[in-house]
This record gives C-alpha cells, structure tokens and sequence, in this order.
C-alpha cells in the first residue's frame, strides 16, 4: 500500500464529508462560499480554496474577506476585503454566492423546511423561520449539509417550503452531502439521485435511512477519500482542534 492510500485510509468518515462538501465548490471559481451550516461545510469551503479553487471567496463567518482561508474557531489575519451586509445582499441578488444550508426537512425535489415542524397554524415545533432560504434557492447556487441521514430530515413532503426545490423553480440545488452520501440531482426530472456512498456504508442504509424513493443508478461508486495533502491541511492548518469530529463522530 502506498503512502498516499494508507493515509486516505486513515480518514475519519467526518473527513470524507468535508472533502464531499469541497467537492461542491469545484469550478465556481471567483465567487462567495458561504457555507452557513456547520463546521463541515466551512471547512469543505477553505479546503476547496486551500487546494483546487484558488480563486473562491470565503470569510471569516463575518464581514471580512480573508487573504488566506482562516482555521476552524481562528480570528481572520490579514484581510483582503469587506462585505458588509448591503454588499452580501447584492451578491445573492446578482448570482455570485454558493450557499450551503442546513435543512430540517428535504423532499425529493430539494424542497426544504427550516420553519416548523406540523401545520403553519398550529405547529409542533417551532424552528428559524424561512431566513434567507427563498432568495437563496431561487438566485444561487445552493448546496445542502446534513450531519445526520435520517427519514426524520428526508421527508416525502416537508411541512413548509422554505427553501424552493426543483419543482418549484430553483436555481440550482447542486448536491446534498450527509453523513451516509452524497446526493444530487442528475435525473430528467430533477428528483434526488444517489451519487456516492460514503466508506463502509451500503446503499441500502442510504434507501432506508430515506423517507421517499430515491433514483439509485445501478452502480454507486464510493465518495472520493481525502488525499494526503488535503488531510494535512485539514488536520493541522485548517481544524487543528478537531471541530469536525463533533459534527460526525468517528
């Protein structure tokens, strides 16, 4: 065994959901990363500029725009630029952001729910509130991070539309990472297709950890593991502190 597979062998399945979410950003280029979900996701978004997009925009979870990707937890060093919020609005309006969020319900289409849980009149649980997910979804790109693959978040119906899916006019959903899969959208009627499964999990735990019927080609290869260079910049410039692992314990 090589040096290079040996040390892909050692990634935690957080690392591999991490390399999943940086995979997300491949060829965006000179836009905003804003991946609002999670330690995960944030670290997919510096790990894809650290590495293959150069030219992406990722802050320090604030206003800033930081010349280098800023680590987990860290204050931004030097910084090349600001984004106050009326800027931050007018990159939504104008499709130059790659969003990624975190859904409570998502249904097949990728419609999601970040508002209630039961009817809008009398519901059981009250969550955020739709936010910015309207705007988000129907003016950029927007991706999905989902720490735990349940049929409890992959609903056949959500009980408030949020954020809009396919079948209602979204701009792009590109992929929905969890910590079981990756998923996409690659099917003549835009419904969510199993794209990848994740090291020692089967597509069977994928379909039954799925509350709706999923397109699953007839070969599911596995997600792409970390190569040693990205685990290194994961495990000591990026995430020294190992925030990862509490999103997707080992």
């Amino acid at each position: 065994m090589s040096t290079e597979t040996a040390a892909a062998a050692d990634a935690t399945r957080a690392e591999v959901c991490a390399v999943a979410c940086a995979e997300a950003f491949r060829g965006d280029g000179e836009i905003v990363a804003a991946a609002v979900a999670g330690f995960v996701p944030m670290l997919g978004s510096r790990l894809a500029r650290s590495t293959f997009e150069p030219g992406l925009l990722t802050t320090d979870g604030g206003p800033s725009l930081s010349a280098e990707p800023v680590p987990l937890g860290a204050v931004a060093g030097e910084v090349e630029g600001w984004l106050p919020f009326r800027d931050h609005l007018w990159l939504v309006l104008n499709g130059r952001r790659h969003v990624v969020m975190g859904p409570s319900q998502i249904d097949r289409f990728g419609n999601t729910n970040i508002s209630c849980i039961g009817d809008w009149e009398r519901p059981k649980r009250q969550l955020l509130g739709v936010r910015g997910g309207p705007g988000n979804t129907l003016l950029n790109t927007t991706s999905y991070w989902v720490p735990k693959h349940s049929t409890r978040v992959f609903t056949e119906e959500v009980d408030f539309v949020s954020g809009v899916g396919h079948d209602r006019g979204a701009y792009e959903i590109r992929v929905v990472v969890t910590n079981l899969a990756v998923l996409d959208f690659a099917t003549p009627d835009r419904r969510m297709r199993l794209r990848s499964v994740h090291p020692g999990v089967t597509v069977q735990q994928v379909v039954e950890s799925t509350g709706f019927e999923l397109a699953v080609p007839d070969e599911v290869p596995e997600s792409r593991l970390p190569t040693a260079e990205e685990l290194r910049i994961m495990r000591d410039v990026l995430d020294p502190k190992g925030l990862r692992e509490r999103e997707v314990p080992s």
